[in-house]
């Protein structure tokens, strides 16, 4: 028993020895998973704060940096792009893309390329920017204020550019009647029939203006120095040399004779039918062409305007200054023709031959000759 009761000692000692460090390994071992779960809820709690913490970074800290250790602009700026095209859809090239904000030094320029793209980078954020676009031969355009959030970047295209309207302010000063009047004749001297015949007192236009006695006079003297005028006083004087008619001397200087005197004769008609008359009745010397009509009302229009022309006032009148323009001329003629061609009788045959002269050039004023470029007939 004794020997028993030493093992049953010596036992008790070995198991209150190792006791202790089996129950320590057995408390131990369940505290790990403990402290992992502790961990994960520390780090959860640290994910939920971080986009505080993150906010305060951006508004306290500078900005994040990249690899390379420079400052990203990504979040602190926008970008607007867009493209200018017409109303045709075509790009408008060359037209600038203006972003002006509300400070007046705060301006941001670009140009758009030959396909009317534009694009304006690191445009600060937050801040409100009008948007303008200035074309050379295109009307403005203004867009609304735009502002832009950091790292955005807005498409603004602006379609249907319009045309610039010119604007021109005409002011309109009603000209006179002498100066419609002058424009009127300067048309008329350059009217020729057949392309060497003057028909400068044939009036094409309807109702022209009267002439004023300048007018007058400076129509008649154009005529009676034109070169045909002399070429048909040369031509009349070489039939006359052939009948000898009237009565001067064969030869040379009867020709010169005969020349003068048919000269005389043109001028003389020329000057007192054309001006000295109608300027001091107040009458238009001119031809004024019907054009419309049978050919026997427009004849009869020929015939009647011998007798019957216009007053400076608009008014049909009897034609004193075509009639007695004439008769003047005739009995003028006296004093330089031979005594045998004088009297009563060679003036009103003088008389009647200037009256034909002037029903056939009339005829060819209506029927056959035509107006100067740019006249209006009636």
């Amino acid at each position: 028993m004794t020997r028993l009761h030493k093992i049953l000692i010596l036992f008790t000692i070995v198991v209150s020895t190792f006791a202790p460090a089996s129950l320590l390994a057995q408390g131990t071992a369940p505290t790990l998973p403990k402290e992992t779960v502790s961990i994960t809820r520390t780090e959860e709690v640290e994910l939920r704060n971080q986009p505080q913490q993150s906010d305060q970074a951006a508004r306290h800290s500078p900005p994040p940096q990249n690899q390379d250790g420079e400052q990203s602009s990504v979040s602190q700026t926008g970008t607007v792009m867009g493209t200018i095209t017409d109303v045709s859809e075509a790009p408008v090239p060359g037209a600038v893309v203006i972003l002006q904000g509300s400070d007046s030094s705060d301006v941001r320029s670009v140009t758009t390329n030959e396909n009317g793209f534009y694009e304006i980078r690191d445009v600060a954020v937050g801040r409100p920017y009008e948007v303008k676009v200035r074309a050379a031969g295109f009307a403005e355009w203004d867009a609304p204020t735009l502002t832009l959030s950091p790292g955005q970047s807005t498409i603004l295209d602006v379609a249907n550019l319009r045309i610039e309207e010119v604007q021109t302010s005409v002011t309109v000063t009603p000209a006179s009647s002498d100066e419609i009047a002058t424009e009127q004749v300067k048309s008329e001297e350059t009217q020729r029939g057949f392309g060497i015949i003057p028909n400068f007192y044939a009036a094409y236009v309807s109702n022209p203006a009267p002439m004023n006695t300048r007018l007058k006079y400076r129509l008649a003297l154009r005529v009676a120095r034109d070169p045909f005028t002399f070429a048909g006083v040369a031509m009349v004087a070489g039939v006359g040399q052939a009948a000898d008619h009237p009565a001067y001397v064969l030869g040379a200087k009867g020709y010169g004779e005969r020349f003068a005197a048919n000269y005389a004769n043109s001028f003389t008609d020329i000057m007192l039918e054309g001006a000295i008359f109608p300027s001091l009745l107040h009458q238009d010397p001119r031809y004024f062409y019907k054009g419309t009509g049978t050919r026997k009302a427009r004849a009869a229009h020929v015939l009647y305007s011998l007798i019957v022309t216009k007053g400076d006032n608009g008014e049909w009148q009897p034609n004193y200054s075509g009639l007695g323009g004439n008769l003047a001329s005739a009995a003028i003629s006296n004093a330089y023709y031979p005594s045998a061609n004088r009297g009563a009788g060679m003036v009103l045959q003088g008389f009647g031959t200037m009256m034909g002269e002037h029903l056939a050039v009339r005829m060819l004023d209506e029927f056959v000759f035509r107006p100067a470029k740019g006249s209006v007939a009636n």
